[in-house]
């Protein structure tokens, strides 16, 4: 998504086809992608740089959230599934996505419907396995039982852990592999947000309570606390989160953005870092329940949201 999408002005597509390559060179597998990102940009980004390197990566790609007459639209119904499917397909080149999700949860729309119109692509040869995206439990069991989901992605990290209440849980007894996004908390957790200007009005952080004002100086106390002890383990703050994440079970599975080939190479060195049970139980008390204030979505995006929120959570 950061190569074309949220996070202020993108890389050029150049740049994000050789981080994309650096990516596959050090041996990552899964690339990441929607609809949404960019309006499309994303998908002919990775149809330019690596799709002919397609047999080294699984392919993810979503739908319901896509560009509708020009405007970002939820829309889950069968129709404009298969229509958004066919879209990327042609973007990304290929004929085949091997994980295709519905990246929201229209609610005017039986998740039963939006689930057997991705079992007919299934059955087509279109998708290969069937995700879903911030949806809750019983959500996740309703469509499970029209056809076995795969993946469930949700932003999980150690200042977010919303998926505890209920989503890792009924993946863990359904079989079901779990996709955490934004594991370094939209760059809270990589020494990235420092004060809350951010260098385009195309940052998503903007609409972000947590993200502005009184309550990011706030939650820059407990991020602060968080860097100590990342310096202390001679780890970088990135590191320690994705450590933190893949300590959460071996169906937990990570996808940190990223826009810096740099990054990239510390992110994935997270992958030999063993911080230990003291570490990971003191990255829990540093977030413990109350020390980051403001709302993670604005009302809109909240509303898109079916996972579950605590009861205590601050809410836009």
């Amino acid at each position: 998504m950061n190569l074309n999408h949220a996070y202020g002005i993108p890389p050029s597509a150049e740049e994000g086809g050789r981080l994309l390559n650096r990516a596959l060179d050090l041996g990552v597998t899964l690339l990441d992608t929607a609809a949404l990102y960019g309006a499309g940009q994303n998908e002919k980004l990775i149809r330019a740089s690596v799709i002919h390197r397609r047999r080294e990566f699984t392919l993810a790609s979503k739908c319901v959230l896509d560009m509708y007459d020009g405007k970002r639209g939820l829309n889950g119904s069968p129709a404009a599934i298969a229509a958004t499917l066919d879209a990327a397909l042609q973007r990304l080149g290929t004929d085949h996505i091997d994980l295709y999700y519905l990246h929201r949860l229209d609610r005017n729309v039986p998740i039963e419907e939006s689930v057997g119109a991705l079992a007919r692509a299934h059955e087509a040869g279109k998708i290969g396995a069937i995700g879903l995206s911030e949806m809750g439990a019983a959500t996740i069991r309703r469509a499970h039982a029209v056809h076995p989901v795969a993946a469930v992605q949700s932003e999980y990290s150690p200042v977010v852990r919303n998926p505890e209440i209920a989503v890792l849980d009924t993946c863990r007894a359904l079989g079901i592999g779990f996709v955490a996004f934004s594991p370094v908390a939209r760059g809270l957790l990589c020494d990235a947000v420092h004060d809350d200007i951010y260098e385009a009005e195309h940052d998503i952080r903007r609409a972000m309570p947590r993200f502005n004002g009184e309550n990011l100086r706030h939650n820059l106390k407990a991020v602060a606390a968080f860097n100590a002890l990342a310096a202390r383990i001679g780890a970088t703050p990135a590191q320690l989160a994705l450590a933190w994440v893949l300590s959460r079970g071996d169906n937990v599975v990570p996808i940190p953005g990223t826009r810096s080939i740099t990054h990239l190479e510390e992110d994935l060195g997270a992958i030999a870092l063993d911080p230990g049970a003291e570490v990971l139980a003191e990255v829990e008390t540093i977030f413990a329940p109350g020390s980051i204030k403001g709302p993670r979505y604005s009302a809109a995006m909240q509303a898109q949201i079916d996972t579950e929120t605590f009861a205590d959570e601050e809410l836009a």
